[in-house]
């Protein structure tokens, strides 16, 4: 009965009704603006997380994460063009003792008109608005800190977000090897009339992992592809109802690498979504087909393989997941953003399973204080 309803509801959504939840809320991004030059900010960041998993299935442990997440940064603005930042990642997990993770954070971002040039920390992880087969919401929490190069370019009708990071660096004689990643995301404005609005977006993301002065000749050389295209479909409605809208996608995945030892070595798979934006929150309801698909920073629930602590290495060509997905976004009071997520489930590949879901509660608070202006 409840797979008939969630069908159901699915159907119905799809004809009155983003891939993803907004997620611009958490965001925290420092660029050079016209108004500002020769001045030292001091930018505050708090993300707060409570991301619960009510799971029991082969592809997905059931685990919850639960701290915050500190981000103070001084900023230097240059000129209108240039911002320098210094400053520091710091995450706290309850329950655990002490500081589970810090890290320094530097970057230095040129922007002009509608390009920003990023280098040292980027303006990553889920900003790169990436869909959750592709990218997995999840690291905000456990690897938010990416560092490397960032290009991007904001028109009214084009946006692109290209970018390098390194994961793991190797000197001479290194007993592990070297990883990288990076991407591009693309989306284009095709129609916008009447409160109707209709893009095209495009995504890859690619991951190698090799090197040339490690010491593990024997362990070859690795590169993945995951990749996404499809279409978004928005109408704005009114106050109340505030949008409907439908984002599709066709996801894939393949191995370059020269001598392949994972199961599959390329698999696609079908990423659709409609929804309801309105006061009261916003209802998505989406639908996942996968054929062989291996993830490289998506959700596992996704995968073809799994990567469970007791299931790790366990196959099923095909997944059919459907959700309905509930989020309430709200600002609390100035720069303090309450984020409360529900979000169910069924694989339909077992008829025997039972609705699984996962929560989650997001409370993010960020300032930007200036210190002070230089006189010209």
């Amino acid at each position: 009965m409840k797979k008939q309803i969630l069908l159901f509801l699915l159907l119905a959504l799809t004809f009155t009704s983003e891939a993803q939840f907004s997620n611009e809320a958490i965001f925290n991004r420092i660029r050079p603006a016209d108004s500002l030059a020769k001045e030292l900010h001091f930018n505050f960041y708090n993300f707060n997380y409570v991301r619960n998993y009510e799971y029991n299935n082969k592809f997905h442990d059931g685990y919850t994460l639960y701290g915050t997440q500190l981000e103070p940064q001084l900023v230097y603005y240059a000129n209108p063009n240039l911002a320098v930042t210094l400053g520091a990642y710091l995450r706290k997990d309850f329950g655990n003792e002490g500081i589970y993770d810090a890290e320094p954070l530097f970057s230095i971002k040129y922007h002009k008109r509608n390009l920003t040039l990023v280098f040292g920390s980027l303006e990553g992880n889920i900003q790169h608005n990436y869909i959750e087969p592709l990218y997995d919401v999840e690291r905000k929490v456990t690897t938010p800190i990416e560092y490397g190069t960032q290009l991007l370019i904001d028109r009214e009708k084009f946006k692109l977000d290209s970018w390098i990071a390194w994961q793991k660096m190797i000197y001479k004689a290194s007993s592990y090897k070297e990883e990288i990643v990076g991407g591009l995301i693309t989306e284009t404005t095709l129609a916008e009339q009447n409160g109707w609005k209709l893009t095209l977006p495009a995504q890859f993301l690619a991951y190698h992992q090799g090197g040339q002065i490690d010491v593990l000749k024997q362990v070859d050389i690795s590169t993945l592809f995951n990749g996404a295209a499809g279409f978004k479909l928005h109408k704005a409605i009114g106050y109340k109802i505030k949008e409907v809208f439908t984002d599709n996608y066709v996801a894939v995945y393949k191995d370059f690498s020269p001598h392949k030892v994972r199961a599959y070595q390329g698999g696609f798979g079908l990423w659709l979504n409609a929804g309801v934006n309105t006061q009261w929150g916003n209802l998505v309801a989406s639908y996942w087909k996968g054929n062989n698909f291996i993830t490289i920073k998506g959700m596992p629930l996704y995968q073809s393989v799994s990567e469970n602590l007791y299931e790790a290495g366990f196959k099923q060509q095909k997944r059919n997941l459907i959700a309905l997905r509930y989020v309430y976004q709200k600002e609390l009071v100035p720069h303090l953003f309450l984020d409360v997520r529900f979000e169910p489930h069924l694989d339909l590949n077992h008829a025997d399973s039972q609705l699984q879901f996962s929560h989650s509660l997001f409370l993010t608070y960020k300032e930007d204080f200036r210190i002070f202006k230089k006189s010209r």
